[in-house]
């Protein structure tokens, strides 16, 4: 076997755990998001690496990554020396986090409204037509995942794969604030409601009026997850 031919096997084992680390990653950070959002892990807890890892069963490494992702998005503060904690959620940085979000998803949808095909707009719809059950059986999960999906399309509508790609990611850092949302009272039938408003806009292709929608449904988001933080 030629070194190259050796050097290419090596990093084909290399790459599946390379992916599982990720995905454990992932995971990890998936999960502590939700509990600090939804209070099981209050402000000022200590996360240690240790014993986060023998929870998961992971390594210290794929927990360190975990750690590090949930501080870019400000859910805990890494201290030098003196380990991790759990930083409050103040009503004001859930508002900045959100009126960013509003601003770039308004953007989104002014130009989708433009530029999606007959067939974008009839997958859209159809996504839309099938969360009425999801909201009538109070379904969080299956709800929480048709609004990924239909935030999404509503990115890949816009035909400016740079744009898609920065949308998808301020959206992976707000999974967890976005679904805890839908926890708040009667959320789910409200941000449906509001998803109808804006399917108006988009079918008479209204794209202003679109991004006023778009950008009114995030901040009532924030509203809603302050309101339901406040009430823990």
């Amino acid at each position: 076997m030629s070194l190259n031919e050796q050097t290419r096997d090596e990093a084909s084992e290399e790459e599946p755990l390379e992916e599982q680390r990720a995905l454990l990653s992932e995971r990890i950070r998936s999960a502590l998001a939700e509990e600090i959002t939804t209070g099981a892990l209050k402000p000022g807890a200590a996360l240690d690496e240790q014993q986060l890892a023998t929870r998961f069963g992971a390594s210290r490494t794929p927990v360190r990554e975990a750690l590090r992702q949930l501080s870019v998005t400000g859910m805990v503060e890494i201290r030098p020396r003196r380990g991790v904690v759990v930083t409050p959620l103040t009503p004001e940085r859930i508002m900045d986090m959100f009126e960013m979000t509003a601003e770039i998803e308004a953007m989104c949808v002014r130009l989708a409204t433009w530029r999606m095909t007959p067939l974008e707009r009839s997958q859209l719809q159809q996504l839309h037509d099938g969360s009425a059950e999801m909201v009538r059986a109070g379904d969080l999960d299956a709800y929480d995942d048709f609004n990924r999906r239909f935030h999404e399309t509503l990115y890949r509508a816009t035909h400016n794969q740079f744009m898609v790609e920065q949308a998808v990611a301020l959206r992976t850092r707000m999974g967890a604030f976005r679904r805890t949302q839908l926890r708040q009272g009667d959320r789910m039938n409200r941000s449906r409601s509001e998803h109808d408003e804006l399917m108006r806009a988009i079918a008479r292709g209204d794209g202003e009026e679109a991004a006023r929608c778009m950008r009114a449904h995030l901040l009532n988001a924030s509203s809603a997850l302050t309101h339901y933080i406040n009430a823990l």
